[in-house]
């Protein structure tokens, strides 16, 4: 074999490890964006939530890739947040949707919190939502705070599961 032989099927084996071994890394080689893609969208967890703004209404984005968890922060909603003046607890409705083919129990933590109050924390567990359907529930914590519990303007969903 000549030396321009040789030469040749090094070059070409370098370029085929190039190309094929670095795509399958995540590194490199011609469609290496799909996969650094494929691999962001599914990171996300424990920073995606639902917030409510201050009108009441739902709102926050959920992002994140395709796990139990996400899933589970999609299905919810949360309706109200507000202080209630005469259990001086501060209390959230949110209701769970469940579009999918099976019966879920969903587990559910949710933050209120305010410009300057210190975070509170609800969770409720074992709401029975059947396929197809939706069903709300009510979240309570005492209220922190020594003043009116004006200042607890928005909750939001920091952990979700179902099972």
């Amino acid at each position: 074999m000549k030396m321009r032989h040789v030469r040749a099927l090094a070059v070409f084996g370098i370029a085929l490890v190039a190309l094929t071994g670095a795509r399958g890394s995540g590194g490199g080689g011609c469609d290496s964006h799909s996969n650094s893609g494929s691999s962001s969208s599914s990171s996300g967890g424990s920073g995606s939530h639902h917030d409510n703004d201050d009108n009441g209404t739902s709102g926050g984005s959920v992002s994140g890739g395709s796990g139990s968890a996400n899933e589970a922060l999609r299905d919810i909603t949360i309706d109200t947040c507000a202080y209630d003046a005469a259990t001086k607890n501060l209390t959230a409705r949110i209701t769970v949707k469940n579009d999918g083919v099976l019966d879920y129990d969903y587990d559910v933590t949710l933050k209120f919190k305010g410009t300057s109050a210190t975070p509170a924390t609800a969770t409720t567990t074992d709401i029975a939502v059947a396929a197809g359907a939706s069903k709300s529930a009510d979240m309570t914590t005492p209220y922190p705070g020594t003043g009116d519990g004006s200042e607890y303007t928005k909750c939001e969903v920091t952990r979700a599961s179902r099972s």
